[in-house]
């Protein structure tokens, strides 16, 4: 009975085991896609709460990817260049409050309303 459950018979010619890794490989380049991130910084620029962002962290980085943009709040990941995102942040737009997050465990960098301009 063990036997019939070893991944190796499934496939003879695979003695590594490599058949389980490559699933999750071919999940992360699904998730990373460039076709959402964005290298063009005007796109981002003109966004309300961009400048705070660059204030808080170096933008030239990162990568930028929109999550959501509806019409109560917008949520941005940062990814580094290996695509492992290092920020999120959260922009409520009735009250103009800005969230920045590391995602690494540093937790809440920034958390205020921004002023109009």
């Amino acid at each position: 009975m063990l036997t019939a459950c070893n991944s190796n018979e499934a496939n003879p010619d695979n003695d590594t085991g490599s058949n389980e890794q490559s699933a999750p490989t071919e999940t992360v380049q699904k998730d990373n896609e460039p076709a959402e991130e964005s290298p063009n910084r005007g796109e981002w620029s003109s966004l309300p709460e961009y400048d705070m962002i660059v204030r808080t962290i170096n933008p030239k980085e990162y990568t930028f990817r929109t999550v959501s943009d509806n019409e109560n709040e917008r949520i941005l990941l940062l990814a580094n260049q290996y695509g492992k995102e290092k920020y999120k942040t959260i922009f409520i737009k009735n009250t103009s409050r800005l969230k920045i997050i590391d995602v690494d465990g540093a937790g809440q960098l920034f958390n205020e309303v921004l002023e109009n301009s």
